[in-house]
């Protein structure tokens, strides 16, 4: 692929000979690669692009044949942005597909590197999924989402984060923590497909949410409702249900500062973390140095033993 003119030297600045070097899909019609998505850190589509290309073995896993929601900023995070759940009638025959329950439109499948380039290429900064893949009405995982007023107040999701570790430690339940790449924590225990319901997932998050907000009331909160959580942490435990959606691992964020959903070793959970620490530009980086957090998590996802889990609930 060419996308740069070799008789023009001028061009060749290090972020567009990046871009020659990232080896993007042949077949997708590139345009406006320097244009601005996140201005204040000055993060371009040419940015966005790279940044896809490089983590994409990383976060593919984490999409497959489950139904893709996007949210694409067009014109970069300060103008108008919109959802997109169904497949655009213009998408090339290589997206993957599938109707949806009442046959009127197609979900948007994203199980390979030229789908997550061409919506990245057309403005996708988000990538949300369900629990569940569409193959099956049951989730793949548990996760608690942990939101904090604002960024300040960050120190409540690690407290909670923690809290919530030493419990399913001592369920002996595998989990895995990752930036929300906004101003919180997600918290994933993969478990085996069908092995529970919706219902049964349900009881064991409002206990351990219950648990933390009547330990901890001045803290933490369940209420759903943000005018009444009075700072402090809201632990999300309704929002994991059939066909609701979390930010995908590694997806870019629709912030200002282009952050992006980064997962974590548990040691990193600690008063040095902060939640805009990672980026579309140093998060490859990041992934080089000290490998994939994640990487267990699909080996995990088969093995894990649910005994204890189900004896709390």
């Amino acid at each position: 692929m060419e996308l740069l003119p070799h008789d023009d030297a001028t061009n060749y600045t290090a972020d567009r000979v990046q871009l020659e070097q990232a080896m993007l899909p042949d077949d997708i019609d590139y345009a406006k690669l320097d244009k601005l998505y996140w201005p204040k850190p000055a993060y371009t589509k040419g940015d966005l692009l790279v940044y896809m290309r490089e983590i994409a073995p990383y976060m593919l896993p984490f999409l497959k044949n489950r139904a893709l929601t996007v949210i694409r900023c067009p014109e970069g995070v300060e103008e108008a942005s919109f959802f997109q759940k169904h497949l655009p009638n213009y998408a090339p025959d290589f997206i993957e597909h599938v109707p949806n329950e009442a046959g009127t439109e197609n979900l948007i499948l994203c199980n390979n590197l030229e789908t997550l380039i061409w919506f990245s290429n057309h403005g996708a900064l988000e990538y949300h999924v369900p629990f569940q893949t569409v193959a099956t009405s049951t989730p793949e995982e548990i996760v608690f989402d942990l939101d904090p007023p604002d960024r300040n107040h960050f120190s409540l999701a690690v407290f909670a984060a923690t809290l919530i570790k030493q419990m399913l430690d001592g369920l002996k339940l595998q989990s895995f923590v990752k930036l929300s790449g906004n101003k919180g924590l997600q918290i994933y225990i993969p478990i085996p497909t069908g092995s529970m319901t919706y219902d049964e997932t349900a009881v064991f998050t409002q206990a351990i949410a219950w648990t933390l907000e009547q330990q901890y009331p001045d803290s933490f909160t369940t209420e759903r409702l943000k005018k009444n959580r009075n700072n402090r942490l809201y632990i999300d435990y309704v929002q994991h249900g059939k066909d609701k959606t979390i930010i995908a691992p590694y997806s870019p964020r629709r912030t200002d500062d282009g952050t992006i959903a980064m997962p974590l070793f548990w040691d990193e959970i600690n008063d040095t973390l902060h939640p805009a620490q990672f980026t579309i530009k140093n998060g490859v980086k990041r992934m080089q140095e000290l490998g994939c957090p994640f990487a267990t998590y699909h080996q995990v996802k088969e093995k894990q033993i649910l005994t204890n889990l189900r004896a709390f609930i």
